[in-house]
């Protein structure tokens, strides 16, 4: 049931019923595409986004907005849990979202809300997600552990600064090393016996991956970040971290892509 239970503790979120260790959520679309209800614990409800509830109707957001897992994006120019007030802005929508691009692929850098041509980033209250367009993510800093730079340096807009004696991009290889050519080796060579899976080079029993390659990652370099899901063409959205292909979110992101915001709503 651990494999059922959703982030408040509860079995399928209530809404379904846990065989397995899945959940089978209930009102399930017989034609094969989500229903009103779906997710990994039944957590998403997209009910919520509608004014007034009509399993055949389309209108969501009250035709202003996009539901992701029953909560309404709206477009710019609307406001409200459902979408349903205008909101004035001297701006066009083209002219708003120009804005709030600046020189990213994606308004806000893909981590905030465009509104009048400012962005709101996510999450509120973060601030290690800053800058006019949400372009600093000091969250790219962490490792998995969420040790910024390894202990070894300090985080400037989402890059490590290394102190002196280390670098890596989490500041992670020491430049001196005290194991021998042959220690070193032994420990960066895979099941194959091939170092590094034969897609980088060993330094000091770690292996340094390609920088040619920026998708390989690994500790023996045997991952392929491409693997990882996409959204708007950014691997795990820029809202978590790969993870040998698979999406390590961030705290309040969800989805197979880090795509969805399920964390507290923007004041």
């Amino acid at each position: 049931k651990r494999r059922c239970t959703s982030p408040d503790g509860k079995i399928c979120s209530n809404r379904g019923t846990c065989v397995c260790g899945e959940c089978s959520c209930h009102d399930v679309d017989p034609t094969g595409d989500w229903g009103d209800i779906h997710g990994d614990t039944c957590e998403c409800d997209e009910r919520d986004c509608r004014a007034v509830y009509d399993r055949y109707s389309d209108d969501f957001c009250s035709g202003h907005g996009q539901c992701n897992c029953g909560r309404c994006d709206c477009k710019v120019g609307w406001h409200g849990r459902k979408c349903e007030h205008p909101r004035s802005c001297p701006l066009s929508a083209e002219e708003s979202i120009r804005k709030c691009q600046g020189s990213s692929a994606l308004p806000c850098s893909g981590r905030g809300k465009c509104e009048c041509g400012k962005c709101t980033c996510y999450p509120p209250g973060d601030r290690r997600v800053y800058g006019k367009t949400c372009e600093c993510d000091d969250r790219r800093c962490e490792g998995l552990d969420r040790v910024v730079c390894g202990g070894h340096g300090s985080c400037s807009c989402g890059r490590c600064v290394c102190e002196r004696g280390w670098f890596g991009t989490l500041c992670q290889h020491p430049r001196q090393c005290n194991m021998t050519e042959e220690q070193s080796k032994s420990l960066c060579e895979s099941a194959d016996g091939i170092l590094c899976s034969g897609k980088g080079s060993c330094h000091c029993g770690k292996c340094i991956c390609s920088a040619d390659e920026w998708y390989i990652s690994g500790e023996l370099c045997d991952c392929d970040d491409r693997d990882c899901d996409k959204h708007d063409g950014l691997i795990c959205t820029g809202n978590g971290i790969c993870n040998c292909g698979n999406c390590e979110c961030w705290a309040g992101w969800n989805g197979n892509a880090c795509e969805i915001w399920l964390g507290p709503e923007h004041p």
